[in-house]
């Protein structure tokens, strides 16, 4: 099955022909670096992750560039009220951007632009809208006359009729249209400033993200991704600058946007006071656990985020994982017989052996119909069912067949959660070996008690361990836990 996505400038689903064979452009919005980043950063990046992730799944060479805007109204306006120079604040919170993502197993990209370090080239595209005759020149100032463009709005589905009358924008007379928006801005005093043919000033929002994606993905390029916050204006303005500017269409052949994050059913907001920061969701629930989360929400849809489903995805991503660490317990250091087939099998391992193989191919019709994360994670929880079924049906030493099959399970788990970057790769697993060592030695340490009918202490470890979410089940073949 060919993959398809839903388009936001056609409004339908298309199946994706990328420009190149074998390989994927992609341009995603990145942040303006004045804070930390909060909810709606994480599902938009967690969600473009997957893409990429999904992308490279099947066989993809992915080019994936993400920009900084560093400098910005925002970013001047606390720097300001902190008494510090705009660009170290900048820099700063670059840094706890990447802190971050990397906690959320966030792959990076290729390239990480900054508009500071482009300023030549975003002059070079003013000066060439000036030329063609789509930005013009107003005391230092320069706007893009967006009646120029004939195709403006075709991405928002905005009519220029509808947008004037509904036009909520600082009045400014020297404007051809009220809706004609800043390429350049006059320096003000006490801001960042860099020179240009028009004086001193610096970008307009819009045109960094256009000059940079033409450096380092060309003309055209495949994927733009982004909230659906950008639609318009930002993006209805990345189109009319970047096609007037080169004078080839389309500038993006797929508009993907995310949706918004609600939480309690209300956008979240500071003005509301339900506004959190990514650090304030990690102080109570895994980064795993908040991308799990995210990714059980079609990516298109708004998601709502409130305790209970936090705490609903952490029981979900618990079923994987103590099924996952049931199957490795059970295959560890066993030999698998990588020579097996299928007609070697007796009838229960040829059953668990088919549903693994349509898990697969349901994982990858869900994916390839516009990125079905919530689908595809079902898939996961029924390999979870047959498997633990499985497992519970076996006594005594395993069978090759059983080895084989029960492996399969736990590379196919492996496979699929490295896709939602949910399994087995993350910071919090990267000291997974220093938690099996220290599970290892308490429940020695509880064996020996049992041993010495020291009842009170074995019974002791085992209640403090439940406490903290920590399950001991004693077995024939010994002593396991899991986590609740």
């Amino acid at each position: 099955m060919a993959l398809k996505l839903y388009n936001t400038l056609t409004k339908r689903k298309e199946t994706f022909v990328p420009r190149e064979q074998g390989k994927v452009s992609m341009y995603v919005c990145g942040v303006t670096v004045y804070d930390y980043c909060h909810l709606g950063h994480a599902r938009a990046y967690v969600i473009f992750d997957m893409v990429k992730r999904y992308l490279e799944y099947k066989g993809y060479d992915v080019l994936h560039v993400q920009n900084f805007t560093d400098v910005d109204d925002k970013i001047i306006k606390k720097a300001q009220k902190e008494g510090r120079d705009p660009l170290a604040l900048s820099r700063q919170y670059i840094e706890e951007y990447f802190k971050d993502m990397d906690c959320l197993g966030i792959k990076r990209a290729q390239i990480y632009p900054k508009v500071t370090e482009h300023m030549d080239d975003i002059i070079n595209m003013v000066q060439g809208l000036i030329d063609r005759g789509y930005a013009y020149e107003v005391e230092g100032d320069v706007y893009f006359a967006i009646e120029k463009f004939s195709e403006y709005g075709k991405l928002s589905g905005r009519s220029l009729e509808d947008m004037k009358a509904g036009a909520r924008v600082e009045v400014d007379e020297r404007k051809h249209h009220p809706m004609d928006f800043a390429v350049w801005k006059k320096a003000k005093q006490g801001e960042p400033a860099w020179d240009s043919p028009w004086g001193q000033g610096r970008p307009g929002w819009h045109i960094e993200c256009s000059a940079m994606s033409l450096k380092y993905l060309g003309n055209h390029f495949d994927i733009h991704g982004g909230g659906r916050d950008l639609i318009f204006p930002h993006h209805e303005n990345e189109i009319a600058q970047s096609e007037a500017f080169t004078g080839d269409a389309p500038f993006v052949h797929y508009w993907m946007h995310n949706g918004f994050v609600n939480i309690n059913e209300e956008k979240m907001s500071k003005s509301l006071g339900n506004f959190f920061t990514i650090r304030d969701i990690l102080e109570q629930y895994s980064p795993q656990v908040l991308r799990f989360f995210l990714l059980s929400t079609h990516y298109r849809s708004p998601v709502n985020f409130d305790d209970q489903k936090l705490e609903e995805a952490r029981k979900g991503l618990s079923r994987i994982n103590n099924a996952m660490g049931e199957l490795e317990s059970r295959v560890a250091g066993r030999t698998i017989d990588s020579c097996l087939d299928a007609s070697q099998l007796v009838e229960s391992e040829k059953a668990l052996y088919d549903k693994i193989q349509q898990t697969k191919q349901d994982f990858e019709v869900a994916m390839d119909d516009d990125f079905n994360t919530a689908l595809g994670i079902g898939n996961l929880f029924e390999l979870v069912r047959e498997s633990n079924a499985f497992l519970h049906g076996q006594t005594g030493e395993l069978s090759s067949g059983a080895l084989f099959v029960l492996h399969e399970v736990l590379e196919t788990f492996k496979e699929i959660g490295l896709v939602f970057g949910i399994l087995g790769e993350q910071n919090e697993q990267q000291d997974s070996g220093m938690v099996e060592k220290l599970m290892d030695l308490i429940l020695d340490i509880r064996q020996d008690a049992r041993q010495k009918k020291d009842w009170a202490v074995a019974d002791k470890v085992r209640d403090t361990l439940k406490e903290a979410g920590v399950v001991i089940e004693d077995t024939p073949q010994g002593s396991r836990w899991k986590i609740e």
